[in-house]
């Protein structure tokens, strides 16, 4: 029978996690638990569900990193004569215009008519606002409404003056949320550049590299036209290495890449879309703002949640439960089938050295897409992992989208991810599936969908990438 889903809930006070040490194995230690007088660890509990366990951690993770844990704190005091022109884009845009709103409205008695913007999030992912309105649009490839999201904040940045705080809300989507094709081009063809770089299997950061330079609203230019406002940026990150840069095509901030970066992405993996699009990214004209420029001397960036305090959170939870805590870190890139055989090796060499623990990591992986099927970069990793642990007896595993939503079709109730079991190949013989076929055709989605395991918690509106956990025991 199929595993009903959980629904992600909006999390409500959480305390701050003191920092711990985060990668056991390259300290050669054992860590974890608690240990008493005769030497062995005294276990708070023991895992009898790790499918539930696992579940668990995941959204403690989430939770973690939602703007209702860390936003609040970080917000910028109001200009003392000016507006604030709250600009919001990303997964958890209408989160944090809510909290945003909030706060100064309810907390600090700002008039409404001193605040002003828009915000706009992913289909699903929009939150109820009073002054702000939250509009949605598409993700990953962006439609009409992003352009039109786009078009409206760039004329309310060209319009803020010296004593204006312009207050930009970002999290990842909002490279597919704010969509100004740079001149010259069409949605359609940014769509299609969208498309062709998703399927190429490109990182994320080739990716935004491209779409910088095919815009008008990222890689600075948002920064560049605010100015002489003052202009803060409160990110959360769902990118590895949290560089401002990056995330959601850094709109604020000086581009370090460049046309030829762009042009080097797309020759890398022989993408030609069209002579429109060439002779965009042959054009001097759409060369991005770099550090120098004096626009950004009025800027400010800020995180205000990373995929490391996500794992922390996670960690904390861990070892609550006695068990060792090893993390491979929150950068992890590379073709999902690849990492997930890499780390089936390490669940499997943890459980021959006897130990119990949980094998943690995040970053983003990414797919080469060569079939027809249904999917994203963490199911197709969590597929992957299954055949290659061979139903190994005592390992489980998830692998999920901090967002809810992996790659799928832009649907909210897409899934995030999945759950792998030392059952996952039996069930699939008896329903007459072979992973390996789902594998070739990139049909994860499919696969998990007939055995019940797809992770679907809906819209978490927040982001800072994937996370990932192998729960190992003893035999």
């Amino acid at each position: 029978m199929a595993n009903p889903p959980y629904r992600y809930k909006q999390p409500g006070l959480h305390a701050t996690l003191h920092d711990t040490q985060n990668s056991e194995l390259s300290q050669g230690g054992r860590g974890g638990g608690t240990r008493g007088r005769n030497g062995r660890r005294d276990l708070t509990s023991e895992i009898n569900s790790p499918r539930a366990f696992l579940d668990e951690l995941y959204r403690i993770a989430v939770a973690a990193a939602h703007p209702a844990c860390c936003l609040v704190h970080r917000l910028p005091d109001p200009p003392p004569r000016g507006r604030i022109i709250l600009l919001a884009a990303g997964k958890a845009a209408g989160s944090m215009t809510e909290i945003a709103e909030r706060h100064y409205l309810d907390d600090l008695g700002l008039p409404p008519s001193r605040l002003l913007g828009a915000a706009v999030t992913r289909r699903g992912y929009a939150r109820p606002t009073r002054v702000i309105r939250v509009t949605e649009a598409g993700h990953p490839v962006p439609d009409d409404a992003s352009v039109a999201a786009a078009e409206q904040v760039l004329r309310l940045a060209a319009d803020a003056a010296a004593d204006d705080l312009v207050l930009v809300l970002l999290s990842g989507g909002a490279s597919a949320n704010w969509i100004a094709p740079a001149a010259g081009l069409t949605l359609a063809e940014k769509q299609a550049v969208n498309r062709a770089l998703l399927k190429s299997g490109a990182a994320i950061a080739e990716i935004n590299a491209v779409r910088k330079h095919l815009s008008r609203i990222k890689g600075g230019r948002l920064g560049r036209l605010a100015y002489p406002a003052r202009v803060v940026t409160l990110a959360v990150s769902d990118v590895s290495g949290d560089d401002p840069a990056v995330i959601g095509s850094g709109p604020t901030v000086p581009d370090p890449t460049t046309l030829a970066d762009a042009h080097a992405v797309m020759a890398r993996f022989g993408l030609n879309i069209s002579e429109t699009v060439g002779r965009a990214l042959a054009d001097p004209a759409n060369e991005t703002p770099k550090p120098q420029d004096p626009a950004f001397d009025r800027t400010a960036f800020r995180l205000v949640a990373r995929p490391k305090e996500a794992f922390r959170a996670a960690e904390a939870a861990i070892r609550a439960r006695g068990y060792d805590c090893i993390f491979l870190g929150d950068r992890i890139e590379g073709e999902a089938r690849d990492v997930a055989a890499a780390q089936a090796r390490l669940a499997q060499d943890l459980q021959a050295q006897g130990r119990r623990g949980v094998i943690v990591s995040g970053g983003e992986l990414t797919v080469t897409i060569r079939g027809k099927g249904r999917g994203g970069p963490n199911q197709e990793y969590a597929l992957a992992l299954a055949q290659a642990l061979r139903a190994t007896p005592g390992i489980a595993a998830i692998a999920g989208d901090t967002d809810g939503t992996d790659g799928g079709c832009g649907s909210p109730d897409d899934p995030a991810g999945a759950f792998i079991d030392d059952t996952t190949l039996a069930r699939a013989r008896n329903l007459g599936l072979d992973p390996a076929a789902f594998l070739a055709e990139n049909d994860s989605t499919g696969f998990f969908e007939r055995l019940g395991d797809l992770l679907q918690p809906g819209p978490t509106h927040t982001n800072v990438n994937d996370f990932r956990a192998i729960f190992v025991d003893t035999h």
